[in-house]
């Protein structure tokens, strides 16, 4: 079977079952969340069987579904769920940061060499322009869950974070086209 097939699936197959309970079910995140937890693990499971790996943003995002999920389960206190998009924002900000200043690499290079090929400086400047962004997302999911309704936050969540997701990535083609190397 197709490898990105299988991407796709295990990337968004948990997320379509989590927002059509959400929504079907008036809006009650303590009927999405154990569905989702689920779909989740299984998705895990998958992709380890099609690849004999897991990729360390998955595993981690996975790892923190089912943590930060069931905490709001257990304690029937949606504000568990709330902040795990700030929490997944900062650790991947301070994984890159940690890298580049402590470790002096771009760790971002090794997440992705396979599939770019840039020149050290460009690298560098990627990893920092990710680092921010995930600092921003992280700040910005503190101000909407805080300001607005669960409805809200949970329609930001699918349609508001994955636009700025693309527009992001998208805004960083310039940076990538003048740092890449090309093969001869």
């Amino acid at each position: 079977m197709n490898k990105s097939f299988i991407k796709f699936i295990t990337d968004f197959v948990p997320l379509l079952i989590f927002f059509t309970i959400y929504f079907k079910n008036d809006n009650d995140l303590s009927l999405a969340l154990p569905p989702f937890i689920g779909a989740t693990v299984i998705a895990l499971v998958i992709a380890y069987l099609f690849e004999k790996k897991i990729s360390i943003v998955p595993l981690t995002s996975g790892i923190l579904i089912t943590f930060f999920g069931g905490m709001a389960l257990y304690f029937d206190d949606p504000i568990f769920y709330y902040i795990k998009p700030t929490i997944i924002n900062l650790l991947f900000a301070s994984v890159l940061l940690f890298g580049k200043y402590v470790m002096q690499k771009p760790l971002l290079k090794m997440v992705l060499k396979n599939n770019l090929d840039l020149e050290n400086e460009g690298w560098s400047k990627l990893n920092d322009r990710w680092a921010i962004f995930f600092i921003s997302m992280a700040i910005l999911n503190e101000l909407v869950w805080r300001t607005q309704s669960e409805v809200f936050w949970v329609n930001f969540k699918l349609w508001g974070l994955l636009a700025i997701t693309f527009l992001f990535t998208a805004s960083q083609i310039p940076l990538i086209q003048k740092y890449k190397i090309e093969k001869q």
